[in-house]
């Protein structure tokens, strides 16, 4: 839950509001009624209200807005270490008017005192975010899951490798990040060639 929390503010912080949904929902599904799940669910209809906000998808957004809203009415301001205070606002002028959303960008969602970014995200953060951002910005996703998967046996292994490297800089420097994705699909190439490579070989008839 914490982990999901942290990843799906950074992302959002990053402009990716649909992404930031993808991020929570997966915890939200899993968690009973209470106010963990109204919290989740809470987010995922507020991103979902500024995505529809952008598309000009008026009905949709002052909805989705007056629906989020409800989720998160009675919780406490610092719920979870999550300043909810910004968001209810931003709820009330979507749901009052929505076209707000042409003239004002979303405030970045505050939690544990700090705004997250991708850049500061943590090693396993990442490797949560790489594929969300991946699809979000119309890379490929399933070489980033992929790397993301050997990055995540080195780290089993107490090891290093490089899908370690290539996951953790494809989310945190949005410069290189074509660049980054460009090797590691590379390198997610070549390890896949070795497991074909390998694999029957101990097959009986081989």
């Amino acid at each position: 839950m914490e982990r999901a929390l942290h990843v799906g503010v950074a992302i959002h912080n990053a402009g990716h509001y649909h992404a930031a949904h993808d991020a929570w929902e997966e915890p939200w599904l899993e968690l009973p009624e209470g106010d963990d799940e109204r919290l989740l669910h809470g987010l995922i209809q507020y991103t979902a209200a500024i995505h529809h906000a952008r598309n000009r998808n008026w009905a949709g957004a002052t909805g989705l807005a007056g629906s989020a809203r409800e989720y998160l009415d009675g919780l406490p301001t610092d719920y979870r270490g999550l300043d909810l205070g910004p968001v209810r606002e931003a709820l009330s002028a979507l749901e009052s008017d929505p076209e707000w959303i042409e003239r004002t960008s979303p405030p970045p969602l505050v939690h544990r005192g700090e705004a997250p970014s991708l850049p500061g995200l943590r090693v396993e953060e990442c490797l949560d975010a790489a594929p969300l951002v991946a699809a979000a910005e119309g890379y490929g996703v399933e070489p980033v899951e992929r790397g993301c998967e050997y990055a995540r046996e080195a780290i089993a292994a107490d090891e290093s490798n490089a899908f370690l490297a290539l996951c953790t800089d494809f989310v945190r420097d949005p410069a290189r990040r074509g660049l980054v994705y460009g090797r590691l699909a590379e390198h997610v190439d070549r390890r896949r060639v070795r497991e074909r490579d390998v694999e029957g070989l101990f097959d009986p008839g081989n």
